[in-house]
């Protein structure tokens, strides 16, 4: 189908139902409802030459989405138009060009059944075995196209069954994938007072056909998890198990599967903490062995990368559990969950993580010495994650691991911060952040590095809906870029209309030719459900992340607009 009939096509969709939705003439009759969204982010991409960077071939790259979705009675279909032009914006899966058809289901739901046809989203558990879903900041969208049955017989049972085929760009991956899914709430059969108690199951198949002449590999991958969850007043805790069948491991040098290197997976995740009014606690514990799940066991070849590099044909979700810092510096240097075998060289051998992150808050009381006329807040964050302990031999490849204890340092954060209210006007804040990033083992880099970083904000509201933001911060770094000056100023003017101006300095740069300023402004304009921003500046090198997963972007200049809005 060319990208102009799609065009067509949807916006006729929208058009025809919109005109359908509003024709009151016979108010009895329900012509059902249409609801959808736009969204697009352009860029021009601009030489820079103090930073060395060069726009590409097509400097000017947009990617926009239009989805619409009609929905009478039971039934719901939809459609999700996609357009990258002339090409997505950079270090985005190259899979994604040109205007094309990206998604469509047609879903009929009662109160004890959810039938789907076409692509859908689903996540089972924790995620550790499944999970397809769109982050669109991020260039993912591993939705799932064939079939998928939710059924609740009771208000306490819900059992999913799915099959279908991974989407990859406007493609599909070349992996069946199976999947049931259970999930028992046993609170009122067990007769609990106070408590909640549920437990939950999961399978996920992955079928491929393999090139390999005498595998020594079952081409169909089995993968099962159990789970349960309980809470008594104010305690709550969870525990997840997750095992993968034995199956060849990716040699991620070559990007190829070696035959005689075949291992099976796991991950535990515990989760455990205690929460009331003014405190809370909460801890989660996570140990992952061999689990990177992809729907192809071979990554694509993307150019200089691989399928991999843009989170395409992964079939599991393994986030950071790390805390997600809102500073700028602090996210210089994130971490990645390490889950899959990675045997980079002689000295550095990985085969998964092991490690957790502890969360803090606690409220000090107005009217006390430390919480003052209006109270202070207070919380604490720390996370530290290893290699897995064991034995590791790189020819011919092999391991064997502890489940306890903990191997090379991969990272770790320590920080907490105060925020405090000064006036009916002033608001105030404080961070200060200890992080180890160890590069070589992460990044294929040549040094780790220690940092430190403090961050004080002020905020001043003018009134209910005009307010003035400031945050200035600085980082001690003792290797790679060293260290970095970085500030925001941010003020909301209404509901309508917002500006900032940021910039983050790398002043400490042991190559001159390399203290660059990376500097952004500009606002946004609101009027009911559409927001349009516009912004220059530079983008650093590096990796963005969202809710613990990341792709790397290279560093660049140019003018940015966004669109969004919602019917």
């Amino acid at each position: 189908m060319s990208s102009q009939k799609i065009i067509l096509f949807s916006f006729f969709f929208s058009f025809f139902f919109s005109n359908a939705q509003e024709n009151d003439s016979l108010p009895k009759k329900d012509y059902g409802r249409v609801y959808g969204g736009f969204e697009s982010n352009a860029q021009w991409y601009l030489n820079d030459k103090e930073m060395g960077t060069i726009h590409p071939e097509d400097p000017i790259r947009s990617n926009s989405y239009l989805f619409v979705n009609y929905q009478i009675d039971k039934w719901t279909a939809g459609v999700q138009v996609e357009g990258y032009l002339k090409e997505a914006l950079l270090n985005y899966n190259p899979n994604y060009e040109g205007v094309n058809l990206g998604t469509y289901f047609l879903n009929y739901k009662t109160s004890k059944l959810d039938l789907t046809a076409g692509h859908f989203y689903e996540q089972f558990g924790s995620g550790m075995l499944l999970r397809a879903w769109e982050a669109r900041s991020l260039g993912i969208n591993t939705a799932i196209l064939g079939g998928r049955i939710v059924y609740r017989p009771s208000s306490a049972i819900k059992l999913t069954a799915l099959y279908g085929q991974q989407r990859s760009g406007f493609k599909l991956s070349d992996g069946k994938i199976y999947g049931f899914d259970s999930d028992f709430l046993l609170t009122d059969a067990l007769k609990l007072e106070n408590a909640d108690l549920s437990v939950g199951m999961s399978y996920v198949g992955r079928y491929e056909k393999t090139d390999i002449p005498e595998p020594n590999f079952n081409e169909l991958t089995n993968s099962f998890s159990g789970r349960v969850n309980y809470s008594i007043y104010s305690f709550y805790s969870s525990l997840e198990y997750n095992y993968k069948s034995k199956d060849a491991v990716l040699d991620r040098i070559s990007n190829t599967l070696n035959n005689d290197f075949i291992e099976s997976g796991n991950a535990v995740l515990f989760n455990f903490g205690y929460s009331k009014q003014g405190l809370g606690i909460d801890a989660t514990l996570r140990r992952t062995e061999n689990m990177l799940f992809l729907s192809e066991r071979v990554p694509t070849v993307e150019g200089d990368n691989t399928s991999l590099n843009y989170n395409d044909k992964v079939l599991n979700f393994a986030p950071a559990l790390t805390k997600q810092h809102h500073s700028l510096l602090a996210n210089i240097y994130v971490y990645q969950a390490q889950v899959g075998v990675d045997f980079k060289s002689p000295t550095i051998l990985k085969a998964g993580e092991t490690g957790g992150q502890i969360d803090l808050f606690y409220d000090f009381d107005k009217e006390t010495v430390l919480g003052g006329k209006y109270g202070t807040k207070f919380s604490f964050n720390t996370s530290v994650w290893y290699n897995l302990p064991g034995e590791y031999q790189l020819t011919p490849s092999n391991y064997s691991t502890n489940f306890f204890g903990v191997g090379t340092k991969y990272y770790s954060d320590y920080n907490f911060e105060i925020k405090k209210k000064l006036s009916e006007k002033w608001h105030s804040g404080l961070v200060y952040i200890n992080q180890y990033y160890n590069k070589p083992w992460i990044e294929d880099a040549s040094s780790d590095v220690n940092a430190n970083i403090i961050a004080g904000e002020v905020i001043y509201n003018i009134q209910d809906t005009k307010s003035i933001r400031f945050e200035g911060e600085h980082m001690w770094a003792d290797a790679d870029y060293k260290n970095w000056l970085g500030g925001t100023l941010e003020v909301d003017l209404n509901n309508k209309y917002s500006f900032y101006l940021l910039d983050m300095y790398n002043y400490g740069n042991d190559n001159p030719d390399k203290r660059n300023h990376y500097y952004n402004f500009g606002g946004a304009y609101r009027i009911n459900a559409t927001r349009i921003g516009l912004n220059y500046g530079r983008q650093r090198g590096g990796l963005v992340c969202v809710g613990g997963v990341c792709r790397f972007v290279p560093e660049s200049t140019g003018l940015g607009l966004t669109i969004s809005t919602s019917f």
